[in-house]
């Protein structure tokens, strides 16, 4: 079957798979992606010269190993990072004089005196969390420094994650590629030349951080360091620090060449002369040995491991490592297709042409931070495939089954004081990391996320005990490896907020609802959101007019002006705090009855809990009141959207359920105005989405694709980076993830029960195009296929029997049955044309 245009057919957009094919596209991914090899867009992130800047960088990884390729042609630094290199020890994370800071606040709250409590609630404050650090540097001189070059390009291969350098000296045609292995856990170079005996360089290691670097024969380098024990605002000099976390890296080398000569120099670097090609192998390790251990106390030797490691690369030629590396990432990556078009005469094709590899001198390239300039004007769709499917690439780069959580860089850092110490934030940051694991098809990825989460409980278990008097577990906004579980250090407005952990639960329950993994629900999911609702039940206290209140809260980073002018942010029942509430009480219950455990005492106390949360409330000016009362906003356009979680990431709120709340919440984005970090940002495109505005998310596309220039300080907030990183500014990458997940939802929205159909799409501007491998609750695979501005044909099935009941399009509904292993297929009139089973 095929995707035709309305015109006589004479234009097919793609091929929607067959029979069979559908049911390999779910078997082998890759295998279904090549069937659009033909269609199939060159995603590559593309520069013109070496970076100047972190932020010019290319960068690569295998979920705990990073690498930033900077493609210099004198000199090449790889920089180097490894997720568990943390400034610190576990900590000591309850205050047993927390109880009575408490008391005082609360009584301050109810006398109405907020600024007071606010003051108070510095009491309330817990130590700083401890500081990513960058792991060091790979130098390669190549003594080119006077010789002229031209026909340089640097590029990132999203098809291949790799990033392949070529230029021209002379007659001499150099080229370099890059890629980090997650099989075999290294960082592979290759370094060649088009004639013979053309590569010589000298290579080092070097770091930021304490360090020693030996040779061990003219092969292999190997440096060993020790991260700082406390951060670096703290330190009053480490010179003889021995228990901070210990790091290895080595470097192995592979040469070619009948003339190809190497040796050692200075007993700390290795010089490789006219070879025909080299290949640099690169594997680290660290003593970290989990959250619960002093580094001081660790057994894990890293400088064993990490040869270990690199011995097991020995025999492997490169291509050998190459095939490995491409087979585990494009079984990934390959899940997920989308194509996007203005129609017949999109001239994105065009650019497209411009991206691919040419050779030829004087040929002009253009860039991607060039597509980023010009998209005001020409609003190039292919730029939004790209930076979707670069969040894909990103989050599967720093986040794999066995690493650390995904930071507020990812894995990638070059700054031993890194902004906001890299460190994961909790009122959103940390949870935006993860939200395109579902919907976008990387679920595994997210498996770093539940065991962080089951490490915040050990530590907010006690946190919960001594601080607050309560039983099960809780966490604050900012936490660090060693599962830091205390409130923050600074102001109120960011410190005093123990819904962390309550929101990071919701992705537990997401998880279940998207996977409908029993085993996953009863032996991961639910002990945890168990313990979560139990701090939650113990945290509300009796209210005013018999409502259940949260006594201290606050609205994340937020202000307000108390009736008699002064400022404050410690009050009581945010609308925030009770809407995170409201989903993890319904998360509890809804697992509970799945796993027969609806008789519980916590259950009992949830169902009756639910009914006294206060309500959403509206404004005098009809937006949603993000404090218990009425206060004045002294920063109407503040940066989170705290008060409107329920619309998104939530589901409390929906269009069919609250059109008034959800008008006021339409009152309150135009209220909050379009302005903000990268990450305000996306999270403003996902609320208009699930607002099924097209019009409004589409905006928040064009405000996040404005060039920032690196290095410079700039006038507005958001934006991206040369290498597409998202700006705050600084960079994080919490809005690359975010972007991603948005266009998900513009393309599909589902509930337990319904599937939304291109609910957001922006016609006028992606009038034709496809998505292949989207995922929906209720174990839901979908491919969604549209022409001027609608729907064609949809594919749907799922591997589980399922309670989704409804299709939605436009406003056509109709209701289906979904079968386990049966693949559907409907039109644009939510016809079911045809069914066939999924491994026919």
């Amino acid at each position: 079957m095929e995707c035709s245009g309305s015109d006589g057919g004479e234009w097919v957009w793609v091929r929607l798979p067959t029979q069979a094919e559908a049911a390999e596209q779910q078997k082998s991914p890759s295998a279904a992606a090549t069937e659009v090899e033909d269609e199939e867009r060159a995603l590559k992130v593309v520069f013109a010269s070496p970076a100047e800047y972190f932020t010019d960088a290319a960068p690569i990884g295998n979920g705990s190993l990073g690498g930033m390729v900077w493609g210099g042609v004198a000199t090449e630094k790889l920089q180097l990072n490894h997720d568990t290199l943390w400034t610190g020890a576990p900590g000591n994370y309850t205050d047993s004089e927390a109880p009575a800071a408490l008391a005082v606040v609360r009584e301050l709250v109810n006398q109405g005196r907020f600024a007071d409590a606010t003051e108070a609630a510095t009491h309330l404050f817990g130590g700083q969390s401890e500081v990513y650090q960058p792991l060091g540097d790979i130098n390669l001189e190549f003594g080119a420094s006077n010789q002229a070059y031209d026909s340089y390009k640097r590029e990132l291969d999203l098809h291949t994650a790799t990033v392949l350098t070529t230029y021209n000296i002379g007659e001499v045609r150099y080229m370099r590629e890059h890629f980090c292995s997650n099989p075999h856990q290294v960082i592979v170079t290759m370094i060649s030349a088009n004639i013979p005996g053309q590569v010589s360089c000298t290579m080092s290691l070097s770091s930021q951080l304490k360090n020693n670097v030996t040779v061990t024969n003219a092969n292999e380098l190997v440096m060993e360091g020790i991260c700082p024990s406390q951060r670096p605002s703290l330190r009053k000099g480490n010179s003889n620090d021995v228990t901070g976390i210990k790091f290895a890296a080595v470097l192995g080398l592979q040469i070619g060449g009948n003339t190809a000569k190497a040796t050692v120099v200075n007993d700390q670097q290795l010089r490789l002369d006219n070879a025909d090609w080299v290949v640099l192998v690169v594997a680290a390790s660290s003593s970290f040995n989990g959250p619960f251990v002093n580094p001081a106390d660790s057994a894990l030797d890293p400088t064993s491991i990490a040869l270990n490691t690199l011995n097991l690369t020995r025999n492997l030629t490169y291509d050998q490592l190459k095939a490995a590396h491409l087979d585990d990432y494009q079984h990934l990556f390959y899940r997920l297709t989308i194509q996007l078009s203005r129609g017949l005469k999109d001239t994105h094709s065009l650019l497209t042409e411009k991206e691919r590899p040419n050779e030829e001198v004087g040929v002009e390239i253009r860039t991607s931070a060039d597509r980023v300039k010009s998209f005001s004007i020409d609003e190039d769709p292919s730029l939004v495939e790209l930076l979707f499917q670069y969040g894909r690439y990103l989050f599967i780069s720093c986040s794999r089954p066995g690493t650390q959580v995904s930071n507020l860089q990812g894995i990638w850092n070059q700054d031993v004081d890194p902004a906001w110490d890299a460190a994961p934030h909790l009122n959103i940051n940390l949870q935006m990391n993860y939200w395109p694991a579902l919907p976008c098809n990387l679920s595994e990825c997210q498996e770093p996320l539940f065991d962080f989460l089951a490490s915040l409980a050990v530590n907010g278990s006690k946190t919960a005990k001594v601080n607050y008097q309560s039983s099960g577990w809780v966490t604050h906004h900012v936490t660090d490896i060693w599962a830091k579980s205390s409130a923050f250090l600074k102001n109120p407005k960011h410190a005093v907020w123990p819904m962390g952990g309550a929101w990071l639960c919701t992705h537990l329950w997401e998880h279940y609802q998207f996977s409908l993994d029993k085993d996953f629900l009863e032996n991961k999911a639910y002990p945890l959101l168990e313990g979560c609702a139990t701090f939650l039940v113990d945290w509300l206290i009796e209210g005013q007019g018999g409502y259940l209140e949260t006594n201290p809260s606050t609205s994340p980073e937020h202000a307000f002006l108390t009736p008699d002018g002064q400022p404050a942010s410690v009050s009581y029942s945010t609308t925030m705090d009770i809407l995170i509430i409201r989903e993890v009480f319904s998360a509890v219950l809804l697992s509970a009855e799945v796993l027969g455990k609806s008789d519980t005492d916590l259950v009992k106390n949830i169902k009756k809990a639910l009914p006294r949360l206060p309500p959403i409330q509206i404004a005098r000016d009809r937006t949603i009141m993000e404090w218990a009362l009425d206060f004045q906003d002294p920063e109407v356009h503040h940066r989170h959207l705290s008060h409107l979680f329920g619309i998104y990431p939530g589901h409390t709120i929906t269009l069919e359920k609250n059109a008034d709340v959800c008008e006021a919440a339409a009152n309150s984005l135009y209220k909050r105005g379009e302005d903000g970090p990268g990450w305000s940002t996306t999270w403003k495109m996902a609320l208009w989405a699930r607002l099924f505005n097209s019009e409004n998310a589409y905006r928040m596309v064009l405000k996040l694709i404005t060039l920032v220039p690196p290095g410079e300080k700039v006038d507005f907030e958001g934006g991206l980076y040369n290498n597409l990183w998202t700006a705050h500014p600084p960079f994080q990458i919490d809005a690359n993830f975010g972007f991603t997940a948005a266009i998900a939802e513009m393309l599909l929205q589902s509930t337990q029960n319904d599937l939304y159909l291109l609910p957001a799409l922006p016609r006028d501007k992606w009038p034709r195009g496809c998505v292949k491998g989207l995922r929906a609750r209720g174990d839901v695979t979908v491919n969604i296929c549209w022409d001027e501005g609608e729907l064609q044909e949809a594919l749907l099935w799922s591997n589980h029997g399922n309670s989704v009941t409804r299709l939605h399009y436009g406003g056509l509904v109709t209701a289906i049955a979904v079968c386990s292993s049966t693949v559907y297929k409907f039109n644009r009139g939510l016809e079911c044309l045809e069914a066939w089973p999924l491994g026919k």
